[in-house]
């Protein structure tokens, strides 16, 4: 994996500190948990408030345990009304299988979880399973399953095998009045899903990304999939928009520099893709960004030149990119350039 944004498992996430739940019939003090999984643990072994932690599931490296034992063990452990925030790491016991069981359960148990807020799917590093390898499913029954849902992260996306292949993400078009934050982590995001993100109405939303990946992992999202985000009309209340991770990102640039959507929003990222000196082009030909705090390019293709003009015509907007940070290739050979996260 190229990483210049590495894949980790957060320490904080929705505002709260990560802490893993040892499995059953293992106090906190001798459970360790995998390498680089976040996890806080008490020094009585105690189990932390259920309301003082970001709640993180994982079962793949315990042979005797299944996801249905470790979620029944979290219910009866946990006072899930209070739970306001859950990861779910991996789900699987010793060979990879798709995260529909995991999404079941979600669904079906709804109603023990009237405080959730924030929701992770898929809390895998690469160590753990490849980001390109990972089964997904249909997601869409957890937004129906709770409304009052704030934020959702999703990591992972193809294989590109439509909307039908049962081990790809799937998305179909929602209404969603309480999500203020949606991110999509991928090495190959379905243009399908794409498009269901487009179709749904988010009015609260405020903060969205999408990594779009290559067609080699499954990315097989097109500009003209963007247009509706682009146009700025069915998020009113959007201010990030990240549109990072892709092999299109030249491409994007150019639909971004007249995009509607771009006078509302505080931050922009283009960052993690393939963005050489044409879309650096097109950006400081388009509409001025220089409302924007913040505009990140970071792991780009522009020569020195291109940074130092872009910079200057956004300021006093704070560029994120550093000149000569694409030195070590032709940035105009797209065969010489990659995402920052792959495979």
């Amino acid at each position: 994996m190229n990483t210049a944004t590495v894949i980790e498992h957060p320490e904080t996430f929705h505002g709260l500190p990560v802490y893993t739940l040892p499995p059953p019939g293992r106090t906190a003090p001798d459970w360790i948990t995998s390498e680089g999984a976040a996890g806080r643990i008490a020094s009585d072994g105690s189990l932390p408030a259920a309301d003082a932690v970001a709640w993180r599931l994982e079962c793949a490296y315990d042979d005797d345990l299944d996801f249905p034992a470790l979620w029944r063990h979290f219910l009866g452990a946990v006072d899930t009304s209070r739970v306001r925030a859950l990861l779910i790491g991996p789900w699987w016991e010793d060979e990879y299988a798709p995260l529909t069981p995991v999404i079941e359960l979600l669904s079906a148990e709804a109603a023990r979880f009237p405080s959730l807020r924030g929701l992770f799917l898929a809390d895998v590093e690469s160590e753990e399973c490849e980001v390109s390898w990972l089964q997904l499913c249909d997601i869409t029954p957890v937004l129906s399953a709770y409304p009052l849902l704030e934020e959702l992260v999703v990591r992972g996306g193809g294989p590109a095998g439509g909307p039908e292949d049962q081990d790809s993400l799937r998305l179909r078009p929602v209404r969603h009045t309480a999500l203020r934050s949606l991110r999509f982590e991928s090495a190959g995001l379905p243009g399908h899903v794409v498009r269901a993100v487009g179709a749904s109405e988010l009015p609260a939303l405020r903060s969205l990304d999408l990594w779009l990946g290559s067609d080699w992992d499954g990315g097989d999202a097109t500009v003209e999939d963007l247009a509706p985000l682009l146009s700025g009309g069915g998020l009113p209340g959007l201010r990030h928009l990240g549109l990072q991770n892709s092999v299109i990102q030249d491409g994007i640039a150019a639909a971004t520099a007249s995009a509607p959507v771009v006078a509302q929003l505080d931050s922009l990222s283009l960052a993690m893709g393939t963005l050489s000196n044409t879309g650096g082009g097109a950006l400081l030909a388009g509409q001025p960004l220089s409302h924007l705090s913040r505009l990140d390019l970071r792991h780009h293709y522009l020569d020195e030149e291109m940074v130092l003009r872009i910079k200057s015509a956004c300021a006093p907007a704070l560029v994120d990119a550093e000149p000569g940070e694409a030195a070590h290739v032709d940035a105009e050979q797209d065969d010489e350039r990659y995402v920052a996260v792959s495979e």
